[in-house]
């Protein structure tokens, strides 16, 4: 099939959301409520399905954000001021303050949605949320992305033919107006079931489509190669456009290699936060705080308790030069602690019974492959430790790293010195007229997670529909003759595969091209 033969459908909107992870459902969320009495039209489009799309897909076991300023917590409630000082002490300094405090300040209310909206969110005797760490509550969050994604099915529901989300097409270019070289209108891509090409014309562009994955080699091997701790499908997209637009990107050189359980790439908080779980080096000594001398060059922010992120996986690749690995994660020391401290043989039986339910449901909340993998090799995470090691590296704005687009901060809180960035002031509008993003999308605002990132989208959602209302007589100029240049350019590696896979006896073999599995192995 020759391009010229692949339908081209052109979409014409006012608000248009790319991607469904946990932003994108915010802002779907939030643009809905403020487009109607306006009579704004929105779209959200997605590579995949938004029920299960994003990192968030395969489920969380905790909602690492919220501040509980409510009081209805089971710890001290923090306040935005104090968030914002741990993220920026974490980051070693590298945090745009004003941008982490206005998720802070929002993110209880989006929390508290998605208890609304029906997310099991664990509460103590009293009624109320159980939090395990300073910034965490634990949830039954298997379903997590459903039911947040339904909620934005629902709000977009409301708007009637105004109203519109067109999943299984993937995004490759935003269309720059011709008229206006600056702004951005719109953006191309092909859908991922049919021969389809799509072309989206719009007044404002939220570009939410998620972190990098697979720039570098994945530790995974064998039948689970490709296999990462965020999703791989995470493919630099929002870096990718908004560069491409002429935006700025900010802490690009930071990369994220979180520490993970070995072989499933399962999650480490819930056993770190929830369960006080031991982690030390092979000869049973802790490696965290264990390198000051090499670490402590970086003071004030390596004192800083917590431990920040970067020292802490610091202090495992230090240890690991000195051949001190395996790193264990002494699971079973949590069976020993409780022996110590109940003497009920009844209330001790019931103790255990929990924590073991409440481990196994961390793995099969989250990362099924972790449950499947102990009970492939018949391991009981209480009889025996676990190993740990660090994932490989990603790009990521919305976990404990922070890189991302440099954007408009709230008015009330942008500093002078970044105003000169933004003439036109809008929240979370990146450098390029028209074009905003949201979690994972912007720079220097780390450890939003889900809950941060849904509310940053709803944040992201408020601040477009007023462009958009500010801008309603726009009209988006672009040519045939570009979208034309467009589709011969998305579909190019088609016609190159027809030309030159015969070239070698092995069409994934070829000097022509690269194939995606080929690429993964470098």
């Amino acid at each position: 099939m020759t391009v010229r033969e692949i339908a081209t459908e052109v979409v014409e909107t006012d608000i248009l959301i790319l991607g469904g992870g946990m932003a994108g459902c915010g802002a779907a969320v939030e643009a809905a409520y403020w487009a109607k009495p306006l009579g704004l039209k929105v779209t959200l489009v997605d590579k995949a399905a938004i029920d299960r799309s994003g990192p968030v897909a395969m489920g969380l076991s905790a909602i690492n954000t919220y501040m509980g300023m409510d009081g209805k917590v089971s710890m001290n409630p923090r306040a935005p001021e104090r968030y914002a000082e741990y993220v920026t002490n974490d980051q070693m300094g590298l945090a745009r303050q004003d941008l982490v405090y206005d998720v802070g300040r929002h993110v209880d209310g989006t929390v508290r949605l998605f208890e609304k909206w029906g997310l099991p969110i664990w509460k103590d005797e009293a009624g109320n949320f159980t939090k395990s760490g300073e910034w965490q509550v634990m949830i039954s969050g298997e379903s997590y992305k459903i039911i947040v994604a339904e909620a934005a099915k629902n709000a977009i529901g409301t708007l009637g033919d105004k109203g519109q989300i067109i999943e299984r097409v993937y995004i490759t270019h935003l269309l720059k107006d011709e008229k206006e070289p600056d702004r951005v209108c719109g953006a191309v891509g092909f859908s991922v079931r049919e021969d389809k090409f799509y072309v989206f014309k719009a007044k404002v562009v939220i570009c939410i489509l998620g972190g990098a994955v697979h720039v570098f080699r994945p530790r995974s091997q064998g039948e689970g190669f490709g296999r990462s701790w965020m999703p791989p499908f995470l493919a630099g997209t929002t870096y990718a456009l908004t560069l491409q637009a002429g935006g700025e990107l900010t802490q690009m050189d930071v990369t994220f290699v979180p520490p993970r359980f070995k072989d499933s790439y399962g999650p480490v908080g819930t056993f770190f936060l929830l369960f006080k779980t031991p982690a030390t080096n092979a000869y049973g000594e802790p490696y965290v705080d264990a390198y000051k001398s090499e670490t402590g060059k970086w003071a004030p922010y390596s004192n800083a308790k917590p431990v920040p992120t970067p020292v802490r996986n610091y202090d495992m690749i230090l240890c690991a030069q000195e051949g001190k690995t395996p790193f264990l994660m002494h699971t079973n020391k949590v069976v020993e602690r409780y022996q110590k401290e109940i003497t009920d043989p009844k209330e001790l039986k019931k103790k255990l019974k929990e924590y073991e339910a409440e481990a196994w449901e961390d793995f099969l909340d989250m990362t099924i492959a972790g449950a499947t993998n102990w009970a492939a090799h018949n391991i009981d995470p209480m009889e025996k430790p676990m190993e740990l090691q660090l994932s490989d590296s990603v790009f990521i704005g919305s976990h404990a790293s922070s890189t991302g687009a440099w954007v408009c901060g709230a008015e009330d809180l942008m500093p002078a010195e970044y105003k000169a960035d933004f003439p036109a002031q809008y929240n979370c509008m990146t450098t390029v007229l028209g074009l905003f993003t949201a979690g994972c999308g912007v720079g220097a605002c780390a450890h939003k997670f889900s809950s941060g990132s849904h509310a940053q989208g709803r944040i992201v959602a408020k601040s477009a529909i007023r462009f958009a209302n500010d801008k309603k007589d726009y009209k988006p100029t672009v040519s045939d003759d570009t979208i034309n240049k467009l589709k011969e350019v998305v579909y190019r590696p088609f016609a190159l595969y027809d030309e030159k896979s015969t070239y070698t006896t092995m069409p994934d073999v070829n000097p022509n091209y690269i194939s995606p599995h080929s690429f993964l192995f470098r």
